[in-house]
């Protein structure tokens, strides 16, 4: 608390507070050198931006291990879960609209959630809401994989899911799963609009994030970087199966809220920069900042505390997400190992994008960047104070 009021504080006054230091930052790109050497990844681009401007962006490796294709810094990637938080934010856009709400019965826009029962038949305690759904609480099970994911359109998806039982009373516990698609639709029902359709005009154009997209043109698609796996026998890099990216451009995939978006380091980082600016960037005013207090604020399930919050990841005094962020930063990652977080009290923002599924060690070079960062920004970050008792327990164990 006293850190984030010190850096606010200097915030306010234009020159005081420290630029990050040129010299720790240029020490990123040969970072990510050594982490592809010791094969954590093919390809890496990092980007940080502080305070809406850029300061950092650098490419690594290869996006193309076959072709000898070098990574770019425009290079496009699936960043899978990064999705939930820009889903949950075109939420608030309509939250801030007075359109929807966090904490009223979503079934109000969306029926089939008011006939929803558990798996011995009975109706549910307490009314599903945006909040739980956002948050993975609302006790949407997890689908099995099907040969329909993605021919089918968001509405028809979102049926099938409301045919399963809810796997637990809602706001008792919590499951990761699909109550972000649920959200995604009610963009639909509300708006009037394809939830493609809503993201594009209500956040990437003005954003002018103009490579993020569900579906990729053929021009983008020669940009995307190739996934890599880990060969059980060889131990090398090999490509590796992107269930996202389809055959050619002309066949389109249905949009998936909870982690369908291609994008690019450029076009996330103008993203979170608005979400540290507290919902504006160069002049464009995307949601209000207490739209963006209550998206990041971690929620509760069953009386226990999360990390949690509403389609963001965030790092709690004794819970930390991404150890090497500060308390009350947030974020979010992704299935291959992409990430982007946001440390609002700095105004300092990370995004490390990498295509990476089982690949052994493969959050260490992540770690390692924003270690980095957080260092040029001259920003102490300790490790949570449960972890810091655990190591005590281990010491006097030993002796």
């Amino acid at each position: 608390m006293l850190r984030s009021l010190l850096l606010l504080s200097l915030a306010l006054l234009p020159g005081l507070l420290p630029a990050l230091d040129t010299a720790k930052l240029a020490a990123i790109k040969p970072a990510m050198e050594e982490a592809i050497a010791a094969k954590q990844a093919a390809g890496i681009v990092t980007l940080v931006m502080d305070k809406g401007k850029v300061v950092h962006h650098e490419a690594a490796g290869l996006s193309n291990i076959g072709k000898g294709r070098p990574m770019a810094k425009d290079a496009v990637f699936w960043i899978a879960s990064m999705t939930k938080s820009v889903n949950a934010t075109a939420v608030m856009i309509l939250v801030d609209e007075g359109k929807l709400a966090l904490d009223e019965p979503a079934s109000q826009w969306l029926p089939e959630l008011g006939e929803m029962k558990l798996a011995d038949g009975s109706a549910p305690a307490k009314p599903i809401t945006l909040r739980l759904l956002l948050s993975h609480t609302a006790g949407i099970a997890f689908p099995p994989r099907k040969a329909t994911d993605g021919a089918i359109s968001l509405k028809a998806y979102v049926a099938t899911l409301l045919k399963a039982p809810l796997a637990f009373q809602p706001g008792s516990d919590y499951e990761y799963g699909f109550g972000p698609t649920v959200a995604g639709h009610i963009i639909e029902r509300v708006s009037g609009m394809k939830y493609e359709d809503f993201m594009r005009t209500r956040i990437f154009e003005p954003l002018g994030m103009k490579d993020t997209t569900f579906n990729p043109t053929e021009a983008q698609r020669a940009r995307v970087a190739s996934t890599y796996t880990m060969d059980e026998e060889t131990k090398e890099l090999a490509r590796a199966y992107n269930p996202f990216l389809t055959d050619d451009a002309d066949v389109s995939r249905a949009p998936e809220p909870a982690g369908g978006l291609f994008s690019t380091a450029a076009d996330m980082g103008r993203f979170y920069a608005m979400i540290a600016a507290g919902g504006e960037l160069d002049g464009v005013r995307i949601v209000s900042a207490k739209a963006i207090q209550d998206m990041t604020t971690p929620v509760t399930a069953g009386g226990r505390p999360l990390t949690y919050a509403c389609g963001w990841q965030t790092n709690r005094p004794d819970q930390r997400v991404c150890a090497a962020m500060p308390v009350g930063s947030f974020g979010h990652g992704g299935a291959f190992a992409t990430n982007g977080w946001v440390d609002p009290a700095s105004g300092i923002v990370t995004v490390y994008l990498v295509q990476n599924v089982l690949v052994p060690d493969s959050g260490k070079a992540r770690e390692t960047f924003q270690r980095l960062v957080m260092d040029a920004a001259g920003i102490e970050v300790t490790p949570p104070a449960v972890a810091k008792k655990k190591a005590k327990g281990k010491q006097k164990k030993a002796k």
